[in-house]
Order: C-alpha cells, then structure tokens, then sequence
C-alpha cells in the first residue's frame, strides 16, 4: 500500500519520527478525514491474511512532480511562513520506484518510510530550491498571516511538522536512495534538463 509520511507524524517530540512513532492524535480540522483514512487502510493492509506492506513515501519530487513547486517558487508565490522550522521528508520519484521494486522482490511486510537522508527544515530547503530554480529568495511571512492567506494546515506544516527516518527501509529492504539529499536532487534531479545553476557557480567550470 502506498501511504505518506510527513504532516500525518505527530507534531510533539523529536524532529524525526520513525515508523514506530504514533500518526498526528490532533491534526488541522480539514486534515482530519484524510488522517483517519490513512489509520484505517494501514490497518487493514497490515492485518490482513497475508500480512501486507505500506510504504509512507515523503514528498515527491523529479520530473513530472515537481514542476507546480517550482512555478510557484519562480513566480515568489510559496513564502517561508513564520520561522519556517517544520521539518519536511523527501523522496525522487525514482527513488520510490526502486523502494516498491525492492519490497515486492524481498516479500516484506510492516511499515516502512520511504524518503531521502536528510529531512530538512523549510528554512533550509526552501531558500536552496529558489537558488536551484533562478529565483529570487522566498517571501519571509508571520504565522498569524499564513493562517489567513493559507490556513492552519499549511501553517502547521511550515512550523511543527516533523520529518521521518529511513534506516528501517534501507536494512530491511536492502534499499537505497539513488538521491541521497534533496540537496543532490534538486540541483540536478528536478526535471530530465538541466536546471539553472546557482550563482555562486556560474562562470566556473
């Protein structure tokens, strides 16, 4: 079963939570009927007779997922909202093919999380995909805006979400990012050309 990691995680405690980590017990009201969802088709994947598989892919990025992202980032219409602190999982689109490949050959069963080696804060992601991308740096917004322009989900998961650890899938699915960064992968993995260079870089060889 495909499933998410990332603004489902509960938003007390540690910064990255593992599959062991309970789902969100208080999420925003409009989050509230895809979170249920979520519990229960899990459960059912895991109890049934032939004790199945649920993969919580983070974020998608790589060409054919990335490509709204980062016209919103061009066009400064994706801001930093408060500090920026909540902590985002990532996964290449190719990365989370070779996961499902890896669990249907290794006939697992369990939760596993599927994204990259380094979740990230906002703050930090953000700033470098507008780099990557040629933009301007991201709009800084307060909270109190973000929850009138955007709403609480978004502001929740710009400031308190938490990121998720991959060591289970890669012991246990003998699985490993092609991407191990976001990082990596936005500089040469958002789309099949070749992004903009950052500045520091240009005119170097």
């Amino acid at each position: 079963m495909q499933s998410y990691t990332g603004w489902s995680n509960a938003r007390t405690g540690g910064p990255i939570k593992t599959e062991d980590d309970p789902l969100d017990p208080n999420p925003a009201n409009a989050q509230r009927e895809t979170l249920e969802a979520i519990r229960v088709l899990e459960h059912a994947v895991l109890n049934a007779p032939l004790e199945g598989i649920v993969l919580r892919y983070g974020n998608f990025y790589g060409p054919g997922a990335s490509e709204p992202l980062v016209d919103l980032v061009r066009k400064r219409r994706f801001p930093i909202i408060g500090d920026g602190a909540g902590i985002w999982s990532w996964i290449h689109l190719d990365d989370a093919a070779a996961a499902a490949v890896a669990a249907v050959e290794d006939d697992a069963s369990g939760i596993y999380n599927i994204v990259d080696d380094e979740p990230a804060a906002v703050s930090q992601w953000l700033p470098y995909l507008a780099e990557v991308a040629g933009a301007k740096p991201p709009l800084r917004i307060p909270a109190w805006l973000g929850r009138i322009v955007a709403g609480d989900v978004v502001v929740q998961w710009m400031t308190e979400a938490r990121g998720a650890a991959n060591a289970k899938a890669k012991k246990t699915l003998h699985w490993q990012p092609r991407w191990r960064t976001w990082r990596q992968g936005f500089r040469d993995g958002l789309s099949n050309h070749d992004p903009p260079r950052p500045a520091h870089e240009r005119g170097t060889s």
